[in-house]
């Protein structure tokens, strides 16, 4: 179920270099709200929403919490907005992860800059239910890394960077050796990524969610389509994902 809702602003910072977290307080949207979800945006007098991913849920508090990057005129004058404002919001969408169903004993994370957030509530989520987490998270330089901390706390956490100003020198895939055997992989991040990370784990079960620009969010714009891999016809990123099966949708 999808509503338009006010969500107050709790707190917002910034948490890298332009890079802030803001928490918001809805009750039904926290109480609905599942890993892999997003929400869209109303900023100011801008004609688009903007698509921003559930970084972390506490239900208890009816929080929400999201991630941004300052790149463009809207998420800079989001970065402005101050707790106690409110935020005119549709959510929570998309088909998220599913988590409920991963019987599998060690899980692997790859998250890329922005593509880093959606993942957090998924290990939490995971973790929660007993399951062994190993994450690699990859940033363009130090002053980018964002919640290192945090994905510690969930488990085995490998920070790449891709000048080597801080953790590995490199790319995702490039420290792929280094996890040892794992299950089933979830990654959010640029198409450049996802496409060298699925190329490189072909066979392997796993989980993509795409960040794309959306138009209505809720499917009917067909702004955000994607072919299947089978050739039986296309997806829409914002109604049918934004998560999909590895081997489901060509990228």
């Amino acid at each position: 179920m999808i509503k338009k809702e006010q969500m107050k602003i709790v707190s917002s910072r910034a948490i890298a270099k332009d890079t802030y977290e803001m928490v918001l307080e809805n009750h039904f949207i926290s109480e609905k709200a599942v890993p892999g979800q997003f929400l869209h945006i109303q900023i100011g007098t801008h004609t688009l929403r903007r698509p921003i991913s559930i970084a972390n849920c506490n239900k208890e508090r009816n929080e929400i919490t999201i991630l941004f990057k300052i790149n463009g005129v809207g998420t800079s004058e989001l970065a402005t907005y101050q707790a106690g404002e409110f935020l005119d919001v549709l959510g929570p969408l998309g088909n998220g992860f599913k988590a409920e169903d991963e019987p599998q004993s060690t899980i692997l994370l790859v998250g890329g800059g922005i593509g880093v957030p959606p993942l957090y509530y998924l290990g939490k989520t995971l973790k929660e239910k007993g399951i062994n987490i190993v994450s690699i998270l990859g940033f363009q330089q130090k002053e980018n890394v964002f919640y290192e901390q945090q994905f510690q706390g969930l488990g085995e956490t490998i920070i790449v960077t891709d000048n080597g100003s801080y953790g590995y020198k490199g790319y995702v895939t490039d420290v792929l050796d280094q996890v040892g055997l794992f299950d089933c992989y979830y990654s959010c991040g640029p198409i450049p990524m996802l496409k060298a990370l699925t190329t490189k784990l072909e066979g392997k079960r796993g989980f993509i969610s795409l960040e794309e620009r959306m138009g209505c969010g809720v499917g009917a714009c067909f702004a955000c389509v994607l072919p299947t891999k089978d050739g039986t016809g296309y997806r829409k990123i914002c109604k049918d994902g934004p998560v999909f099966h590895a081997e489901e949708v060509t990228i």
